[in-house]
């Protein structure tokens, strides 16, 4: 009897999922234009907080490239492969920022970070923002060197865009609410981000009083995409949950992001692919505990991601990598 195709597209699978770091606190890796490093955040001894990190692909050679001062968060490489950036409270003085008041809930503070330019050896060349509080959360076009990133500049946490060396900054956003998290397709002419716009005068009430002690609650955020200039916006998911860590999938056509969809006030996420009209959700991962932050090796073949997989320790997060396919 011949055999009758269904025509049932299988989800997406990882294989050959390789460990880079084994122990503490450690996440958001992303790749070097070559492909051959990744740049991520650790906190490990002797630092109390974040501070950056670059590693060769295959987790060796990981060695400091920050100051060592402050806290640190998102650092991205630039298209020609020798600087970084990455934000920083280090200008605001040597000691990790005191850490949010979780007897509010799990917030996330929102501190006075700018962010820098620096070689990728760790020897800072430019200061791009300075404007009053948060400045954070940057990403690389490498086609355009377009830098989308989000600010308190406006009052508000809106995306902003700027050039390489922090000249042309630009507001994208001004609908009020947290937007963050952003990322350019692949050819720099579309955007994904996170946002929470508090539906309610309650919610947003919360949402600026928080703001006003510099933090904010994740717990609530969906995936917009928009044109690379912010036009044409539209919120592709409505989970009620917490979506967030969007990347375009190298044809631009699917963005793979991390939910805590089958538990909205958990801490267990797991990865997720959907078209960039909102369609065709599916899952990727079945690990049963966190996993975020996924960015595609510039070859499209193999993926980075951050995890709590077999860790040893309830706080313990590390970075794997894993072959791409279906």
């Amino acid at each position: 009897m011949a055999t009758v195709s269904l025509g049932v597209a299988q989800p997406p699978s990882l294989s050959e999922i390789r460990q880079l770091t084994h122990g503490g606190q450690n996440a958001e890796a992303y790749w070097s234009p070559d492909g051959k490093r990744l740049i991520f955040q650790s906190t490990r001894p002797p630092y109390s907080c974040d501070q950056m990190f670059v590693m060769n692909a295959d987790g060796s050679d990981q060695h400091l490239v920050s100051t060592g001062k402050g806290q640190t968060t998102c650092g991205y490489f630039l298209p020609d492969n020798r600087h970084i950036l990455y934000a920083s409270t280090h200008a605001a003085g040597d000691a990790c920022p005191k850490p949010p008041d979780r007897s509010k809930g799990y917030l996330w503070g929102v501190y006075g970070y700018d962010i820098f330019l620096a070689t990728d050896a760790g020897k800072i060349e430019t200061r791009l923002t300075d404007a009053p509080g948060y400045d954070a959360e940057a990403t690389v076009n490498w086609k355009t060197g377009n830098i989308v990133y989000t600010s308190l500049a406006s009052g508000d946490l809106d995306l902003w865009t700027m050039r390489p060396d922090g000249s042309g900054k630009k507001q994208l956003t001004s609908r009020a609410g947290y937007d963050g998290g952003a990322v350019f397709s692949r050819d720099g002419k579309k955007l994904v981000w996170r946002a929470n716009y508090p539906k309610t005068p309650e919610d947003m009430a919360k949402y600026k009083s928080l703001l006003a002690e510099n933090l904010t609650a994740p717990m609530k955020m969906e995936l917009v995409v928009a044109d690379a200039d912010g036009r044409n916006a539209r919120t592709i998911t409505d989970f009620g949950c917490a979506s967030f860590a969007p990347t375009f999938t190298p044809d631009g056509k699917k963005i793979l992001f991390a939910s805590n969809k089958h538990e909205c006030d958990g801490r267990k996420f797991e990865l997720f692919l959907i078209n960039v009209d909102g369609t065709g959700l599916e899952q990727v991962t079945h690990f049963g505990g966190f996993t975020s932050f996924p960015e595609f090796a510039p070859d499209g073949k193999t993926l980075v991601f951050c995890s709590d997989r077999e860790a040893k320790d309830r706080y313990e997060f590390n970075i794997f990598t894993a072959k791409w396919g279906k």
